[in-house]
Formats: C-alpha cells, sequence, structure tokens
C-alpha cells in the first residue's frame, strides 16, 4: 500500500472545466488540502447538480454525503455541503450553498433518490428547510422534541429531560435541572469536594523516596507498601511431572500378575499331569454329557 489513504486523480483543471460549465452559478471555488469546493446559487442548485452530472469531463455520478454547518454570526447562518464522487474520473468535489431558518434549498431527491435520507438529517439537526423532499421529518431525535441540536446556540444539556415515571406508569418529559453543586467538575476526583479515594489512586500518592513529602497517613503508607510488595510478589511454583515415575503411576507390584483382557474374567489355570508337564503338551479338555432333565412326580 503505498498510501494510507486511497489516492484520487488530481485537480489539475477541475476548478476550469467546472467553472465553463456552469458559468455564473459559481459564487467561489477553493483547492484547499488536495480537495476542491465550491460554492453555488441557492436558487439554480438542480441545475448546477445535473450539469456536474452530465458534463464530459466533470461526470460526478454519485451523491454521498448532505452535511450542515452552523455559522451564527452570519446573516446566512447554514451551509448545506454535498460532497460528490466520480465513478469514472475517481475523483470527488463539494458544492456548498449558503441558507437562514426561513429560507428554503431545492431538495435533489430528484436527482439522487438517496437524498432523501440525507435532508431528513440536516432538517433535524440544524433546522434547514428542503422544498421539493416528500417526507421533510425528524429522523435522529425524538417524537415531539423541541429545537435542533446541533446549532451552536442550542444548550449542552438540552431544555428537557426524560425518565420514567412509577405514578403515570410511563415516560415523561420534564425540564432539565442542574443543581448548583453539580455545575463544577473536577478531573480528580468525580466530584468537587469528594473525601474518599478511588480505586488505585492511593499508589500514586506514595513518596518516591523515604523521607519525601506526602499527603498520606503513617498507617496509609504502611497499607500501601503492603499493597505495593503483594502486587510484586512472585506467583507459587506450579507442581508439575515430567515422568511417569514421579508420580508411581504403572510402577509394577512385587505380586503383579499380567491384567486379563476382559476385567470382569478371570481364568483359574488347570492342574497339569505329571505326563502332560513331561511332553510339554496340554491334555484335552473332558466333555459333560448333557443332564437329563428329572421327570415330575
Amino acid at each position: 500500500m503505498r498510501s494510507p489513504a486511497p489516492a484520487y486523480t488530481s485537480n489539475d483543471g477541475v476548478i476550469d472545466a467546472a467553472g465553463k460549465a456552469l458559468g455564473n452559478k459559481v459564487l467561489s471555488s477553493l483547492e484547499a488540502v488536495n480537495e476542491v469546493s465550491f460554492t453555488v446559487d441557492r436558487e439554480s442548485l438542480i441545475d448546477t447538480m445535473i450539469l456536474l452530472r452530465d458534463t464530459p469531463g466533470l461526470e460526478y455520478q454519485q451523491l454521498m454525503e448532505i452535511a450542515g454547518v452552523d455559522y451564527p454570526e452570519r446573516a446566512d447562518r447554514f451551509e448545506v455541503v454535498y460532497c460528490l464522487l466520480s465513478l469514472t474520473r475517481n475523483h470527488r468535489i463539494r458544492v456548498h450553498v449558503q441558507t437562514d431558518e426561513e429560507k428554503p434549498v431545492p431538495s435533489v431527491t430528484g436527482i439522487w433518490p438517496v437524498a432523501g435520507w440525507l435532508e431528513r438529517e440536516v432538517y433535524d439537526m440544524y433546522g434547514v428547510l428542503f422544498s421539493g423532499n416528500p417526507d421533510l421529518r425528524r429522523i435522529l431525535t425524538d417524537y415531539g422534541f423541541r429545537g435542533h441540536p446541533q446549532r451552536k446556540d442550542f444548550p449542552l444539556s438540552g431544555f428537557v429531560e426524560l425518565r420514567y415515571s412509577e405514578e403515570a406508569k410511563r415516560v415523561v418529559y420534564e425540564p432539565v435541572k442542574l443543581a448548583q453543586d453539580f455545575r463544577t467538575f473536577d478531573f480528580t476526583s468525580p466530584w468537587e469536594g469528594a473525601e474518599y479515594i478511588l480505586p488505585g489512586d492511593e499508589k500514586a500518592k506514595l513518596p518516591e523516596a523515604k523521607g519525601a513529602p506526602t499527603p498520606l497517613k503513617a498507617d496509609e503508607i504502611v497499607k500501601a507498601d503492603a499493597a505495593k510488595s503483594e502486587a510484586k510478589a512472585p506467583p507459587p511454583e506450579v507442581k508439575t511431572t515430567e515422568a511417569p515415575a514421579q508420580t508411581g503411576a504403572g510402577k509394577a507390584s512385587p505380586d503383579a500378575e499380567p491384567k486379563p483382557a476382559d476385567p470382569d474374567v478371570v481364568k483359574t489355570p488347570r492342574k497339569r499331569t505329571p505326563k502332560a508337564e513331561a511332553s510339554g503338551d496340554t491334555p484335552p479338555a473332558k466333555l459333560r454329557a448333557p443332564r437329563k432333565p428329572k421327570a415330575d412326580k
């Protein structure tokens, strides 16, 4: 892999080609950080997108994303950013339009149907209106949500909070109420003024050397030293066996006999006659005649 990110076609000639195709629809253009962006007239957005898609040499066929930006100090405080990709040329550009809370932006759902969901997200987060969107409603926030969370003037804590009410047996919305005691956050302890020590913090307070200043008391230092020494103690040696001789398994006893094939059947050897012992042959076993059944009395 030559680069950590995909390599795209050079930006050479892109601004000139787009300016020639769009004409006075382009309000400004910028090339920065290897990216090309255009700010276009809001009213001519549909014609601009069709030209960028169909003009030979541009051919930005795919809409990748629609994002919103809030600049409260501007008269047209919102910017709607369209990220386009040319599959044939392997190149990307951004198209910007500006608006406010009341002036709607023309919807591009007729060119790219996927824009329906993306425009709903910008509307939900920033409150930007899109004319021509067939289903312009919130998509991320809850039903009945007030305001638009991504606006710079929206409070981080929000306006309302929800909880489950045991009395009403449902989720209820209430205005956010923050106690003054919890507005100041301490990065050392969970809340300002905490007198307890979090697990693990006592080790950080140990003196660097004997006699060095420390906020701990004498008994606390002893406990911390004990915890530190226990942490460094080597683990107990695990007992292992490397040969059967260490466990005694398989060791034959003095009176050991060969183990029968079937442990449930133990055969008793027969006594051999002196003649058979001399010849080394084993006499054949005598067959017994079957017993006659007893007659009934």
